[in-house]
């Protein structure tokens, strides 16, 4: 148990009325959860005002109250026993109180992060695999699953609340970690998650169309992104996309050292594509081949990531480079089933229209001669809307055939999202379209509809297990219904 002194150290506070040195069992954020001795912090979210939620989390037993302002009802007269910590900003407070409760777990481990819009949870799942094969034992946080060690803990969103990351960081530096990787998505970054943290290292890997539907507009997307490399310490290293022009964006203000990666680029770090096949691909990496089991531009860039952290970590070139054509695929993420006619099918968690168009690429470049492409996408409910017309778009763009149909509805009409996608569509892409808003039925009939040799994109879902609809989540797996459908027992799941 901390004193309330100590787990303010480092936040700017305003003014305590009460005892400063009240002993702290918990820090939540949830008034339901706040218990004796818990400090309830009262942060205002995109939803919800936790300040709201004062008299709440006071009648469940809560002993401190952060805030940035004091409910008028209880200003006149704070009940005794309470103390109240009036500060400037509580969702900041909020993160650095949970790295001072749990005795700032960050700092005893090398932590990197990564942000951008796609490739994130790829790199820092290799990255993981990578330094395991190096021998250390290490922590990853990722939308896929989170882990401390060999043992696996759930996700729940891609970058955790802060008293739940913090604990986890505490759990991997008590269990001996010595790396730590962890995506930071811009949801995070906008709500100071990250307060508290103290990483080695940032990784950016590009940004493209999402996420307007909380950014609002794609200059608040960036800026959101780049208050990561803003807050990066000195003695850091921010590693940037040197394909990307935003990278240049993200470092402008950042007093980490700087270094840069690319595939088409000039860069400290350089790679490039000698051969591509359906199995994997021939890549020079710092003027060495290898091979590896990925396939795409946008793999190599991602392995690219994962080799110049590694350097920039201090390993070994040659053993980053031997465990790296060591490397599978990251579950969800261009994992691929071929039927016994011959039919493959790809399942893929592209669900932005950059994230589409690089894996159709990829298609195009290994599908065999005269052999169609067949793809099955769909957008999620409840989010952006403006990348819905373009991701019909390209997927029509790109494809021989297009199935339109649901990803996680959550609470509109799979048919309303469907009409939505439409719209980014001309004459000639309509009739090569069809929709068919029963996710099941859409893949089924892409397999059916495939000939041998044919490639299926079931794009969106990737390593999800649910389909999420009108709140309720029904379990349901793209890549087990086509093993299902091709009459396989098992997956090629990592």
């Amino acid at each position: 148990m901390k004193k309330l002194s100590e787990v303010l150290k480092s936040i700017e506070v305003v003014e305590i009325s009460g005892d400063k040195d009240a002993p702290v069992a918990a820090i939540t954020f949830n008034s339901q959860s706040a218990t004796p001795r818990s400090a309830f912090v009262a942060v205002k979210g995109s939803h919800a005002d936790g300040h709201d939620f004062i008299p709440q989390a006071l009648s469940n037993g809560a002993g401190i109250i952060v805030c940035e302002t004091i409910p008028a009802g209880i200003q006149a007269g704070i009940p005794a026993g309470i103390t109240f910590v009036k500060v400037k900003d509580s969702a900041r407070a909020l993160g650095i109180m949970a790295s001072n409760f749990y005795d700032n777990p960050s700092s005893r481990l090398k932590l990197v992060g990564i942000t951008g819009t796609n490739g994130k949870t790829t790199t820092v799942t290799l990255l993981y695999r990578l330094f395991t094969a190096l021998g250390y034992k290490t922590g990853c946080l990722s939308t896929i699953r989170n882990y401390i060690g060999q043992k696996t803990v759930g996700a729940t969103h891609t970058t955790p609340d802060p008293v739940q990351l913090h604990g986890l960081l505490k759990e991997m530096a008590d269990a001996g970690c010595r790396y730590a990787f962890m995506e930071v998505s811009s949801h995070a970054l906008a709500q100071q998650r990250v307060a508290g943290l103290e990483f080695a290292g940032g990784i950016f890997s590009n940004i493209t169309h999402d996420h307007l539907d909380y950014h609002k507009t794609f200059d608040e997307y960036i800026r959101a992104k780049k208050r990561f490399f803003d807050n990066l310490p000195s003695g850091s290293f921010a590693l940037i996309n040197g394909d990307d022009r935003n990278g240049k964006i993200m470092v402008q203000n950042t007093i980490a050292t700087i270094k840069t990666f690319g595939v088409k680029s000039m860069a400290d770090f350089k790679a490039r594509i000698i051969e591509s096949h359906a199995d994997g691909m021939l890549l020079s990496i710092d003027q060495t081949e290898v091979w590896t089991r990925f396939l795409g531009a946008f793999n190599a860039s991602n392995l690219l990531a994962v080799f110049a952290t590694a350097r920039l970590l201090g390993q070994a070139k040659e053993d980053i480079l031997r465990i790296i054509s060591q490397l599978e695929s990251v579950e969800g993420r261009f994992q691929y089933l071929k039927s016994k006619e011959g039919v493959t099918a790809i399942i893929d968690y592209a669900h932005t229209p950059d994230a589409l168009e690089n894996v159709l690429s990829t298609l195009h470049q290994i599908r065999p001669p005269e052999k169609r492409i067949i793809t099955v996408v769909g957008a999620g409910g409840n989010r952006d809307k403006t990348k819905r017309p373009i991701m019909a778009q390209v997927a029509a763009g790109m494809s021989d055939r297009l199935i339109l149909t649901s990803d996680n509805p959550r609470d509109e009409e799979p048919d309303e999202i469907i009409a939505d996608m439409k719209q980014g569509l001309n004459e000639e892409q309509s009739l090569k379209t069809i929709a068919i808003a029963d996710r099941r039925e859409a893949i089924r009939s892409a397999c059916l509809m495939a000939g041998q040799g044919d490639m299926v994109l079931i794009a969106g879902k990737g390593h999800e297990n649910y389909q999420e609809i009108r709140g309720v989540k029904y379990p349901f797996s793209d890549l087990d219904f086509v093993a299902e459908l091709f009459g396989q027992t098992k997956t090629n799941a990592q």
